[in-house]
């Protein structure tokens, strides 16, 4: 058996600087810290901050007054600012820059009188976040073309955004449609899908002309590990989505001759390494090949105060 590594995968430089901020802030305030939702989609990353003094809430009542708190890296609405200066609490704010530039542009669109269209997944935390930064109203979430007909006229701007983990597959379509029915909407041409999920899109692409089964290591709850899984089944290579090793069977491989593996960008790389050990335990490795279709060197720096710690 083959085994081809996508590269980019795993953890982007938001990711990084927000686990990094978890471990410096315990490291200067000392424990516990208490973080708002999972600091970024994936257990283990959240099971390894929680045994060196981490406690994740998901309700800033459930944080004691005055104590340290974490925004995660999807984001929160100004609601949330405001309940947590109410309860002198010490905020972090981790949220990754390039979804703080989608909540800046819907600030500025709305400023500028715009309505706002937003594409992306109902209930995730990143579109939880964009969504409260305007109210109620001002700004619509759609997740399909076939919604885009149900949008009201709009005699003002409008304006689109989207949620930073989807596929430039997945929002083409709804971006069309949109053009088709405000034919003066302004909108980047991809929206605001990250340079991350990008590179790791293309990453997997490339790498399903050349594997039969393709491994996604990447939590449920993370939404570009799924877009990844699917972008495999797309390209027509049956693709499984797998939090570790322990969720490999051998009955998986049959009559596999090339296995293909990427990981999402909250994914820790042990765990594809883990996964590495397990195939050359169980199947006669000919060779492991690293496919890289670009290198990234993107890095987004440290608030000030945790720097200097």
């Amino acid at each position: 058996m083959k085994c081809i590594l996508a590269r980019p995968r795993g953890f982007c430089a938001g990711v990084e600087r927000a686990i990094l901020m978890v471990e410096k802030a315990i490291e200067k305030f000392g424990s516990p810290v208490y973080v708002r939702h999972e600091i970024v989609h994936n257990r283990f990353v959240v099971d390894s901050l929680r045994k060196i003094g981490a406690i994740f809430v998901e309700e800033l009542s459930e944080v004691p007054e005055g104590a340290v708190v974490i925004f995660s890296a999807h984001g929160v609405s100004r609601d949330i600012y405001e309940s947590a200066k109410s309860l002198y609490l010490k905020v972090i704010d981790a949220t990754c820059p390039i979804v703080k530039s989608v909540h800046r542009s819907a600030i500025r669109y709305a400023n500028s009188g715009c309505s706002i269209i937003l594409i992306g997944h109902q209930g995730h935390a990143e579109i939880d976040g964009t969504l409260g930064q305007l109210p109620p109203g001002k700004i619509y979430l759609i997740s399909s073309a076939k919604e885009v007909h149900k949008l009201p006229a709009m005699k003002k701007g409008v304006a689109y955004l989207t949620q930073t983990t989807l596929s430039t597959e997945e929002t083409s379509d709804i971006i069309s449609e949109l053009k088709e029915k405000y034919p003066n909407i302004q909108g980047t041409k991809t929206g605001n899908v990250c340079y991350a999920t990008t590179n790791r899109q293309s990453a997997v692409r490339s790498i399903c002309k050349e594997v039969d089964l393709l491994l996604i290591v990447g939590s449920k709850n993370s939404s570009n590990s799924n877009r990844l899984r699917e972008l495999g089944d797309e390209q027509g290579v049956r693709s499984i989505l797998i939090d570790s090793v322990e969720d490999l069977r051998k009955n998986m491989f049959k009559g596999v001759k090339s296995v293909g593996i990427s990981s999402g960008a909250s994914a820790p790389e042990h765990l594809v390494l883990e996964i590495i050990e397990w195939l050359k335990k169980h199947f006669s490795l000919e060779e492991i090949i690293e496919e890289q279709t670009v290198k990234e060197v993107t890095k987004f720096p440290l608030p000030l105060d945790l720097a200097l710690t």
